[in-house]
């Protein structure tokens, strides 16, 4: 299905839309923000009984440095311990991965060994600056052009 849109003058509008019909055209524009609103704060479905509804936050790490492996297990884990377990103790699980990515500069496909951290988040106030430092100090200590960051709603239980 193709959408065009167009830019429509006064004059095009003929004479269903006059300047005395702001009323008209007042209530259309906030039923559209109304509802364009509602969509884009949607929250999640209630959450069934026992579970709850929080935020989980998956951080997306590289381990190439150059075309090579350039954080082995052991420093992964050794980052782990000083980053990511000090601002989130109550728990993280960590998945291998496999990454994808354009690089801009050779125009190429690369492909890496990843390592995926999936935090469900405590619901505190510097969550997410928390994860923008873990980030940081990932880019900064393995020499990475970029750490992912997804943070969605769930319902959780344990």
């Amino acid at each position: 299905m193709r959408t065009v849109c167009k830019d429509i003058s006064r004059s095009e509008l003929g004479p269903r839309f006059r300047g005395d019909d702001r009323g008209v055209i007042s209530f259309l524009i906030l039923v559209i923000f109304a509802s364009g609103t509602a969509f884009a704060q949607a929250q999640p479905a209630e959450c069934s009984a026992g579970f709850k509804a929080q935020q989980v936050a998956q951080l997306l790490f590289g381990r190439n440095v150059g075309d090579r492996l350039g954080v082995s297990e052991a420093r992964f884990q050794r980052f782990v311990a000083r980053e990511v377990t000090p601002r989130f103790p109550d728990g993280l699980t960590i998945l291998e991965a496999q990454g994808e990515w354009r690089d801009g500069g050779r125009g190429t496909i690369v492909h890496e060994p990843s390592k995926v951290i999936e935090i469900v988040l405590p619901g505190k106030q510097d969550d997410i600056d928390a994860l923008r430092e873990i980030a940081a100090a990932y880019k900064s200590t393995f020499h990475q052009q970029s750490v992912g960051i997804v943070v969605r709603s769930a319902c959780v239980s344990f």
